[in-house]
C-alpha cells in the first residue's frame, strides 16, 4: 500500500509542470538552434533555472527543458528581447539562452 502510494505521488509530481508562462513571456519566441535570423540584435544572456530533481527521483528531462524554455521566454522581456535561443544544453536543471530582439515575423 505504501509504495502505491509514493509511486502515485511520483507520476503525479512528473505531470505537473511548475512553471507558468506569463503573459510577457507568450509573445517570446524561441529559436531553434543553429544561426540567428537576420535583423536580431543580441540583448544579452538569460540563465535559468528549474528542479531537476525531486528528492532521489530525476524529473523527466523534456519536462525540464521545457520548464527551463518557459523560464526562458519569461525573463527574456526584462532584457529587452523578444527571442531568446539556447546557448548550452540543460545541465543539472540549469541553462543558459541568448536573448535577442528580432524583427516581427
Amino acid at each position: 500500500m505504501r509504495f502505491l502510494l509514493i509511486s502515485t505521488l511520483l507520476l503525479a509530481t512528473t505531470a505537473c509542470t511548475w512553471v507558468p508562462i506569463e503573459s510577457s513571456g507568450k509573445t517570446v519566441r524561441v529559436l531553434a538552434p543553429g544561426a540567428v535570423p537576420a535583423g536580431c540584435l543580441t540583448k544579452g544572456e538569460v540563465v535559468v533555472t528549474v528542479k531537476s530533481k525531486v528528492g532521489f527521483y530525476n524529473r523527466n528531462p523534456l519536462r525540464v527543458q521545457e520548464e527551463l524554455e518557459t523560464l526562458a521566454r519569461n525573463e527574456a522581456p526584462s532584457a529587452g528581447a523578444n527571442a531568446v535561443q539556447a546557448a548550452a544544453p540543460p545541465a543539472d536543471g540549469s541553462q543558459r539562452f541568448a536573448a535577442f530582439q528580432c524583427p516581427p515575423r
